[in-house]
């Protein structure tokens, strides 16, 4: 399906977004939703609202747009 192509890239975006956040939370104890007002600010919320959503989409999603599970075994 040709049409969610831009919400499978967009949701990638996020994912990765979401995924660095996380990163820097593991080794520097920052969280990039500090630079929007912190955890309670509706930006920040929105945001990782996002992200999670995003991660549902693609988790949801996967199989029929991840190339590598499309493949066949090789024999």
């Amino acid at each position: 399906m040709k049409q969610n192509k831009w919400l499978h890239m967009v949701a990638f975006a996020l994912v990765i977004v979401g995924g660095v956040n996380w990163l820097l939370v593991g080794l520097f104890g920052w969280d990039v939703g500090a630079l929007f007002g912190g955890q309670g600010a509706m930006v920040s919320r929105v945001i990782y609202v996002l992200v999670g959503l995003s991660a549902v989409e693609l988790a949801l999603c996967h199989k029929k747009d991840c190339k590598a599970c499309e493949a066949k075994p090789m024999m």
